[in-house]
């Protein structure tokens, strides 16, 4: 039986292999870290940013430019994800919406979250269930610059006049520079410049293998810092994991019956229910942490969203699978 080799290189491949415990672990420690450290929360949170997009730069860097073209061109696949990222989840969003706390940033945070989809761990998910993790990469960008225009418009459907009062516009424009426009461009002149040079492939590689590590940062420091804000508002939080663990099981059958509308292939389904269950936590997160601070628990509540949703992902990489088939 042949041996893993040793070294960073052995430690990466080991880390790709059992990568969702590695995140699970990073959550843990998250955890851990910030009830014996508050302190660290402020440093930490100033941290996620650029971590965060060090990890969009590297999930882009596996789409080629030529694929993302292609992709564009996969009608059904590509229709049956924005259906039921931007249709069917604001329904079942609504649908909920008036059962929510009536808190203010309580709301807030469950919408943040709720209403964009995911483009990052998904992909990992996707894969281990057997699902098309080309197409569902390939999309991400799109998904991204979507889920950004659409969400004022979302929040002010929702939240109504009174949303002007607490949210402003610059925290967005600055999240679509700054975690989309600027590690996409970057990722394709890495491209660009791979393609002519005899080490592009190794740098590549190399900065591929750091997507791992870079998910399990992001995950501790987001979880981290926000766990010392916990105090005090336990109570508003912990009424919305039933909503979040509600929105798992019904996005499974929502996402499949979107597939079965669109008639697609079973990696795909799988891959469209996959992408409609999984939120973007980690990208909203900064328009969280933007708003004033009566609505810090806006980010709290995004927290929230991430340690239920990993959990249940996991149960979905099982349960999906013998959903469609």
């Amino acid at each position: 039986m042949p041996q893993e080799p040793h070294g960073p290189s052995g430690l990466v491949r080991r880390m790709e292999r059992h990568q969702v415990a590695v995140y699970l672990c990073a959550i843990a420690g998250g955890v851990l870290l910030g009830w014996a450290a508050p302190g660290l929360g402020p440093g930490l949170e100033h941290s996620i940013n650029p971590v965060l997009g060090a990890l969009l730069y590297v999930t882009f860097l596996q789409v080629p430019a030529a694929e993302l073209v292609r992709s564009l061109r996969d009608g059904r696949f590509l229709a049956a994800t924005l259906v039921v990222n931007f249709i069917a989840v604001p329904l079942v969003v609504a649908a909920m919406f008036a059962f929510l706390p009536a808190d203010q940033a309580v709301r807030l945070g469950v919408l943040l979250v709720l209403l964009c989809p995911c483009v990052d761990y998904v992909v990992v998910f996707t894969g281990l269930a057997g699902g098309s993790r080309r197409r569902l990469l390939a999309s991400t960008p799109l998904l991204l610059v979507v889920q950004m225009v659409l969400l004022p418009l979302y929040l002010y459907l929702f939240m109504g006049a009174e949303l002007a009062d607490i949210v402003e516009i610059g925290p967005f424009l600055e999240a679509f520079l700054f975690l989309i426009a600027i590690p996409l461009a970057a990722a394709w002149a890495t491209q660009l410049w791979a393609a002519r040079r005899p080490a592009g492939p190794r740098v590549l590689g190399a900065a591929t293998a750091a997507t791992v590590p870079l998910m399990a940062a992001t995950l501790l420091l987001v979880v981290a810092s926000q766990m010392p804000k916990l105090e005090g508002s336990l109570v508003d939080v912990a009424a919305v994991v039933p909503f979040y663990v509600l929105f798992l099981v019904v996005m499974a059958f929502v996402g499949h019956a979107v597939t079965a509308l669109f008639r697609l292939g079973t990696a795909a389904s799988r891959a469209v229910v996959f992408s409609g269950a999984t939120r973007n936590s980690l990208v909203v997160l900064p328009l969280a942490l933007a708003l004033p601070d009566q609505l810090d628990v806006a980010a709290v509540v995004v927290v929230t969203q991430t340690l239920v949703e990993v959990i249940g992902l996991v149960a979905y990489v099982r349960l999906v699978p013998r959903l469609v088939r």
